[in-house]
């Protein structure tokens, strides 16, 4: 059983907390304590992504729930796809309130290199075929990060082919233009060893993922070395296809870190 253990589920690019409804719900009936916040611009969260000019600003719903932890409380921060830089940024500002971080099919940056890093290997190596995603520029002048809607056909064919259609009908009405924010993490300094460095890390492999493929996966595990590597045969959206799995594997997680 969870007991008062506390897991925080952090969603990636275009989606919302309610990316994980499939994953909380079993969690939580086991007794963990789960959050799925809303970064800013997605979800319910009423910002449109102009009024969130940077990464840091789109992370803050996550930033604001670990500053507002009882001191002494730590929490095992799981983040999808985009979402793993996002729990890298919290792990660096909070490493004290973090008991393990967990990326999940996700991006994982190192402390070498800036935090763009990662996202820029995967671009220029054309690791994805970004099909019908539309990316474009927000202004004019270009202050504001270049913004990203996926298509029907990327959903389909890269990140849901293992989930079920209502799965991709729930998920295509709920989509959100977002951003991978590349100019303003290209900006920043790299996450510290004291900081980011200092939580302990591991990764969850999706075998079947066509969006962030296992290859990519497993040269960030070797670019970055971690705890420990699970690995799930899913496809991107692991939590809506293969939930239990899912759960299991966070549970496990949960209880040897927290």
């Amino acid at each position: 059983m969870g007991g008062s253990k506390h897991i925080v589920l952090v969603h990636g690019a275009c989606l919302g907390g309610w990316s994980w409804f499939k994953v909380a719900t079993p969690l939580r009936a086991a007794g963990y304590r789960v959050d799925t916040p809303d970064l800013a611009a997605s979800g319910v969260d009423p910002r449109p992504l102009r009024e969130v000019p940077t990464f840091r600003d789109y992370t803050a719903p996550l930033l604001d729930l670990l500053a507002a932890l009882p001191a002494g409380d730590r929490v095992v921060l799981v983040g999808h796809s985009l979402g793993g830089v996002s729990v890298a940024l919290a792990a660096e500002l909070f490493p004290d309130k973090v008991a393990a971080a967990v990326f999940l099919c996700a991006f994982m940056p190192d402390c070498a290199a800036r935090p763009s890093h990662v996202l820029e290997k995967f671009v220029e190596g054309k690791w994805l075929d970004w099909m019908d995603t539309e990316m474009k520029p927000q202004d004019a002048e270009g202050k504001l990060p270049t913004s990203m809607l996926f298509g029907p056909r990327i959903l389909r064919e890269k990140f849901f082919q293992l989930c079920s259609p209502e799965d991709i009908n729930l998920a295509s009405s709920l989509m959100r233009v977002s951003s991978m924010f590349m100019e303003d993490l290209a900006a920043q300094q790299p996450f510290t060893e004291g900081g980011y460095g200092s939580v302990r890390r591991v990764y969850v492999v999706c075998s079947e993922d066509y969006g962030i493929v296992e290859g990519f996966q497993r040269w960030m595990v070797e670019n970055s070395p971690v705890e420990e590597v699970k690995e799930i045969a899913a496809d991107h959206l692991v939590m809506l296809s293969r939930p239990k799995d899912l759960a299991q594997c966070l549970a496990d997680i949960a209880d040897k870190y927290a």
